[in-house]
């Protein structure tokens, strides 16, 4: 078995992720956690761009490495740098509803059908051949996924950019009315 570039890139990246991830679950100190879950969006980015979905690597990079790192560092003007120790009682709460929560979606994937099953719905749908297909043809986009949410919903996704756009600078503004407030309290104090 011969290993070629792309997957030794795939890998790489991958175990890359995981020791972000792993370091993530140990940082206490917020501004790290940030930081760590900024370049985790990226590198998931990166690899959904190896992986020939632009599509959803450039959501993934607006959305997880741009206004979510936004966001956080904008929150730490009105939290502390470190995070509150969590009780054991309350670790294994959390602890039992991830557990249950996991079997939970591992059971209901058990009803799903086989990957790649070719008797599945999606695959007898009369649409197939034409994305599948006839994009390539009409669009010129190689990924088929990109060519959808690209040219057919184009304006669907516009709206959809437009809506997280708005609930980012909601959030911004809602983050500035706070410390505005503060400052407002303060000046009358004086």
């Amino acid at each position: 078995m011969t290993i070629t570039a792309s997957l030794a890139l795939n890998f790489g990246m991958l175990v890359f992720l995981t020791a972000v991830a792993l370091a993530l679950a140990r940082w206490r100190h917020l501004f790290p956690v940030a930081m760590l879950t900024g370049l985790f969006s990226l590198l998931s980015a990166s690899l959904f761009t190896v992986l020939s979905a632009p599509d959803v690597a450039l959501t993934e990079a607006a959305v997880g490495a741009g206004i979510t790192t936004v966001l956080f560092l904008a929150t730490f003007g009105l939290t502390r740098a470190r995070e509150k120790p969590v009780e054991p009682s309350r670790r294994l709460i959390g602890l039992a509803v991830t557990v249950i929560t996991g079997a939970i979606l591992i059971y209901a994937s058990l009803d799903m059908p086989h990957f790649g099953s070719p008797d599945t719905p999606v695959q007898q749908h009369p649409l197939r051949d034409k994305y599948l297909v006839d994009s390539q043809h009409e669009i010129h986009i190689p990924n088929t996924v990109t060519a959808v949410l690209g040219s057919y919903r184009g304006y669907d996704t516009l709206g959809e950019v437009a809506v997280v756009f708005t609930a980012g600078m909601g959030a911004l503004m809602l983050l500035g009315r706070g410390r505005r407030g503060r400052r407002g309290r303060k000046r009358t104090k004086e």
